[in-house]
């Protein structure tokens, strides 16, 4: 089962279906963009999934949060601080709200901290928030799994949740790298074509990114020949992921990650 499939079941024992599904998505989403170098992506993703977390909390101690425009995330960190002691885990009602609360803030205001002619401002934002966020969905799954899962188990999980923040993918200068143990040619035209999304690549592009690979020419044109179906191609050999291919691509990636 992938890691996201995994992480989703095993929150939605203890947690609201909708909202786990929207979190682990989100989370998904943000380490993404972060791999691919999208940082304000990543930072409007890990917003979105710290809301999810936010809207899990407060339906597990049956304080439904307002929806649609109506939610609001202050209401709910006061609401989960509030919570009586012993009514529930230390966790729900502090660890994982205050965690939220750096993230939600690092999120509603990004870049706005800092002086854009020192740093780049969203790769740190970016940076904090899937190791924050990260961290929030750790604390979630060894809150609802405990016991349930032996230790080693839990750890397990744990540490290849946070090792998703270091990408395996690398961009030096424009030459891509996919740091997979196993990988065929084809893993790394995929795995190309999905970084670069929604641009396109010319097949010379894609063949010389095998080829740094370790991959000869003709294996690249033999990968490129078994994407037919998954790329379109504008007839002038550029070509462009389709949404199985993105699909097929995400597998990969996760698997890898």
């Amino acid at each position: 089962m992938p890691v996201r499939e995994e992480l989703a079941a095993l929150l939605r024992g203890t947690f609201a279906a909708k909202h786990v599904n929207a979190a682990v998505d989100h989370f998904q989403n943000a380490v993404d963009g972060y791999q691919k170098g999208e940082w304000e992506t990543s930072i409007v993703k890990a917003g979105k999934f710290v809301e999810a977390a936010l809207k899990a909390l407060s339906d597990h101690v049956k304080q439904p949060a307002s929806r649609g425009r109506g939610f609001k995330a202050d209401p709910i960190f006061r609401a989960l601080e509030q919570t009586p002691q012993g009514s529930y885990d230390d966790s729900i009602r502090l660890t994982i709200p205050r965690a939220c609360r750096f993230a939600y803030d690092i999120a509603s205001n990004r870049g706005g901290r800092h002086d854009p002619d020192e740093i780049d401002p969203n790769e740190m934002d970016a940076t904090a928030l899937v190791a924050a966020c990260s961290g929030v969905l750790a604390e979630m799954l060894r809150y609802s799994q405990k016991g349930a899962l032996g230790p080693d188990r839990v750890r397990e999980l744990v540490a290849g949740l946070v090792a998703r923040r270091y990408p395996i993918i690398e961009n030096v200068e424009g030459r891509l790298y996919f740091h997979a143990s196993k990988k065929s040619a084809r893993d790394v035209a995929l795995v190309g074509l999905w970084y670069a999304h929604p641009k396109r690549l010319t097949r010379e592009e894609i063949i010389a990114a095998m080829m740094r690979h370790g991959f000869t020419k003709n294996n690249g044109h033999v990968a490129l020949h078994r994407l037919r179906g998954w790329v379109d191609d504008d007839g002038k050999g550029n070509l462009r992921l389709l949404a199985p291919g993105l699909k097929e691509a995400e597998k990969l990636i996760a698997a890898t990650g």
